[in-house]
């Protein structure tokens, strides 16, 4: 899909007006629409027309006709019937194009722009919750089209074809049609705010209700560690508890849109059967029995759509719900703000913080206050210190996850501000603590973002990450499914790979983030000899809590409290007998 077609869709989407947001998306394929709308019209001719026929032979009957205008009548009726089929195809084909479209639309849409929002976003809000808008929500979308449009077209066709035909036949009659629309509009408006309200409440229970069990998802290993088993299973079930409640209150609701239609539309539709026998008996009206069955029919037909349509309240609003929803994604304000910003063709790899302080939003100090740092090309450089001493905040001003709140951060020269980070990140690489590694297999994990790697390429980059000899033991090689987050992986098996995605990159700038410190002494081995190749002639920042593997750093930089306290190389700092050597002595006598 084109980037203008994903802009598109997000600007149509409003979440203070969800029924105008649909027309616009609807709006968006406006021949496939044209051509959905003319086949509906003339297969919904035999429900208008049909008892114009039925009214027609009555009379016949009623007024001794010949058996040759009766099977005249029914040869129409065989022609309306039969054109009944092509048309539908016809209107299915091109009107089910355009809700998947349409569905496929919003959900590319949201997915580009929760890659847009910030790292704050996603820090803030469950990837539960993200996941029910792109998925359950947009299938709410489609459920709602599918469901809810048929009927009103219908009951549009019926009442334009009722009102006409009554027009012809009997106009004085038309009054009583009057009757309703205003009653069933009246119902919609009588019901839409408190529908709004009981669908939000369940929405927002579900999802509560995804999050937790998002939650729970990922902590089983700790849970069933410590026996918390019955713990996270009570906090399921008050989220389930929750969506039982504001899912029943939505049914009551529901229960009695249902039944106040169906009874109100129901007496319109007998009323509506004697008032046109009364007319024709007493003589009011010149009405035929034929036309009392014409009569009676289209106000059936005309009641019974509009029944449908408000049994059908609670999917529309359902449906309209969810592109709230999607609206509180779409129309999110906080994002990583790229566009317009000078693209990087070519990065040295030279960064310098100057001055650099960041405060997170709601916070009472820095982060990092005046950060002063030079990182030249190719040079390491170690963060160490407490947690909640800055490094991680260091890193991600460094990655333009989060920008200086104050001060300045020079890429080669260049102010971080004025770049477009999406593509100086194509020359970053990042080892985190734990790797991330989706479903698929080795080659694919490896070969992440980067189709054109070569397969030279990849063994290359595995040999070097000291992960050749474990893949190659694997039954299918580099073609072995690695499993969700890499399961069937080991930790350090892992950790190599995530190297080895790095070194196929051949990145100027790399960010280590305590990527050894869950490891197994052997593993840890491997690793470190892997990140050695993989930080030769590159600048890289290091982040670690274990000291041992920042003593070949060639500067090692101590934060607290978001400032500097010490630099130097390790020696240096050892015989400083400052904070650092404070760290390293404790951890030593750990040991």
């Amino acid at each position: 899909m084109s980037q203008k077609a994903l802009s598109s869709a997000t600007d149509l989407i409003d979440g203070t007006r969800p029924s105008r947001s649909v027309i616009r998306l609807l709006a968006r394929r406006p021949w496939r629409m044209a051509i959905a709308l003319v086949a509906f019209a003339f297969k919904e001719i035999p429900m208008w027309f049909l008892p114009v026929i039925t009214a027609a032979i009555i009379d016949i009957v009623a007024g001794s006709g010949t058996v040759t205008a009766v099977l005249g009548w029914f040869a129409v009726a065989v022609v309306l019937l039969l054109q009944n089929y092509p048309n539908h195809i016809v209107y299915t084909r091109n009107f089910m194009t355009v809700v998947r479209d349409t569905g496929a639309d919003l959900r590319n849409a949201l997915a580009e722009r929760l890659q847009s929002l910030s790292i704050g976003y996603h820090t803030r809000v469950s990837s539960s919750i993200v996941q029910t808008k792109v998925v359950r929500d947009v299938e709410n979308v489609e459920l709602m089209l599918q469901q809810v449009t048929h009927p009103l077209l219908s009951a549009l066709m019926v009442l334009i074809g009722a009102i006409t035909m009554t027009a012809i036949a009997v106009p004085q009659f038309l009054p009583v049609y009057a009757l309703a629309v205003p009653i069933a509009i009246g119902l919609r408006a009588g019901l839409r705010r408190r529908s709004h309200v009981r669908n939000e409440v369940f929405r927002r229970e579900m999802e509560g209700l995804a999050s937790r069990v998002g939650e729970m998802a990922s902590l089983i290993p700790v849970t069933r560690a410590h026996g918390l088993e019955r713990t996270a299973v009570t906090r399921v079930a008050s989220g389930a508890d929750g969506v039982r409640r504001a899912g029943l209150h939505l049914d009551m609701l529901n229960g009695h849109v249902a039944s106040i239609s169906w009874v109100t539309m129901q007496l319109l539709g007998v009323g509506c059967l004697v008032l046109a026998a009364v007319f024709s008996l007493t003589g009011i009206l010149p009405i035929t029995p034929g036309e009392v069955v014409l009569l009676s029919t289209y106000f059936a037909l005309l009641t019974q759509g509009l029944t449908q349509l408000l049994m059908l309240i609670p999917v529309g609003a359902r449906g309209l719900e969810s592109v709230r929803s999607m609206a509180e994604v779409l129309q999110e304000p906080d994002l990583e703000l790229n566009e317009g910003k000078r693209q990087v063709d070519e990065v040295i790899g030279a960064i310098t913080l100057a001055s650099a302080s960041h405060r997170y939003p709601e916070a009472d100090e820095d982060a990092l206050h005046a950060i002063e740092l030079e990182i030249p090309v190719g040079k390491t450089i170690a963060l160490v210190g407490s947690s909640g001493s800055g490094k991680s905040t260091l890193l991600n001003l460094v990655l333009g996850f989060v920008r200086p709140t104050a001060g300045r951060l020079l890429l080669d020269g260049a102010d971080m501000q004025t770049l477009d980070m999406r593509t100086v990140r194509r020359f970053v690489s990042v080892v985190p603590q734990e790797s991330v590694l989706f479903e698929g297999t080795i080659r694919d994990n490896v070969a992440y973002g980067m189709p054109e790697a070569s397969d030279e390429q990849i063994e290359q980059a595995l040999r070097d990450a000291n992960a050749w000899e474990f893949v190659t033991e694997q039954t299918l090689g580099w073609h072995t499914v690695v499993g969700e987050r890499g399961a069937r992986l080991s930790g350090g098996q892992r950790q190599r790979l995530a190297i080895a995605r790095a070194l196929v990159r051949d990145p100027r700038i790399l960010l280590l983030d305590e990527a050894t410190s869950a490891l197994d002494p052997e593993s840890e081995g491997l690793v470190k000899d892997a990140l050695n190749r993989l930080m030769a002639g590159r600048t890289t920042l290091v982040v670690a809590h274990r000291l041992s593997t920042v003593r070949r750093a060639d500067v090692i930089v101590v934060l607290e409290r978001g400032r500097i306290v010490e630099r130097g190389s390790h020696d240096e700092l050892l015989a400083a007998q400052g904070r650092y050597a404070h760290l390293h002595f404790t951890q030593s006598s750990a040991r």
